[in-house]
């Protein structure tokens, strides 16, 4: 390769190439806008409720461990004095000790466990359809859209900015996940790299008077660690994957798709 570019160079007139026509770099023709956003998801706080094959699958194997499985201490120790009952009622002189007998404890174990009531799965963000509740839908992925004025139109988006000069994409996620989200959130942007890539084309007087084709979008994942959402923007949701493909513009959700992990 590196022979074939140093013949290249000896065949070439140099004095009658300019220098700009040579180099292999292109000349920037179309000046696009640079956007950094971020998928700040919240993961599941809950498992997702068996299916009924699962479920039978689940029973099969307790039905097997239990068939394959020895005696506990506790079952030992019921046959134990169950056989000394048995011989005090025959009359035989047996030393036992009926204080707190195996049974005695198995009910009250039986009472306490009577008293004990599990959390619902339904909370009341979800009796309710608060979509800016962090505490709805505990078994799903959730991702944060705020609503945005795109041209004349408003559109639920992920947060995202202008990339300011001098800082890297990475700062520019940084900074727009605290200016959105504020002090109280904690949240983790994972990698230096974007995990997204979305772009489109401005209207064509908006190309004319900016000259500018348009807006890349590189989008960074960042996950939900603790906290609240403190945000100057009033209208925002936590959404799971089939809401977002909803309300997100459809080629849009279609790139986050991309980079999202399938539930």
């Amino acid at each position: 390769m590196f022979k074939q570019f140093n013949s290249l160079l000896l065949k070439t007139d140099l004095k009658r190439v300019p220098f700009g026509q040579f180099s292999t770099a292109t000349t920037l023709k179309e000046k696009w806008d640079l956007v950094t956003a971020v998928c700040l998801e919240r993961k599941p706080l809950i498992t997702t409720p068996l299916t009924k094959l699962e479920l039978d699958y689940k029973n099969l194997l307790s039905q097997v461990e239990f068939e394959r499985s020895l005696k506990s201490d506790h079952e030992m120790r019921i046959e134990k004095e169950l056989k000394q009952l048995e011989q005090l009622k025959k009359g035989d002189d047996v030393e036992v000790h009926l204080k707190d007998t195996a049974q005695d404890f198995a009910d009250a174990s039986a009472e306490e466990l009577s008293k004990f009531k599990s959390a619902d799965r339904t909370t009341e963000a979800d009796k309710k359809n608060d979509y800016k509740a962090l505490d709805r839908k505990l078994d799903k992925h959730l991702v944060l859209v705020m609503k945005q004025k795109i041209g004349q139109k408003d559109l639920y988006l992920l947060p995202q900015a202008m990339r300011n000069d001098g800082e890297t994409l990475r700062q520019a996620a940084e900074r727009i996940l605290k200016n959105t989200c504020g002090n109280e959130l904690k949240a983790t942007v994972y990698g230096n790299a974007p995990t997204g890539f979305y772009k489109y084309k401005y209207p064509s007087s908006v190309r004319e008077k900016n000259q500018t084709v348009g807006a890349k979008v590189f989008i960074y994942f960042a996950r939900y660690e603790k906290g609240q959402l403190q945000t100057k923007s009033p209208d925002y949701k936590w959404l799971d994957r089939t809401e977002l493909n909803k309300i997100l513009p459809e080629e849009y959700a279609n790139s986050l798709s991309e980079m999202l992990v399938d539930e």
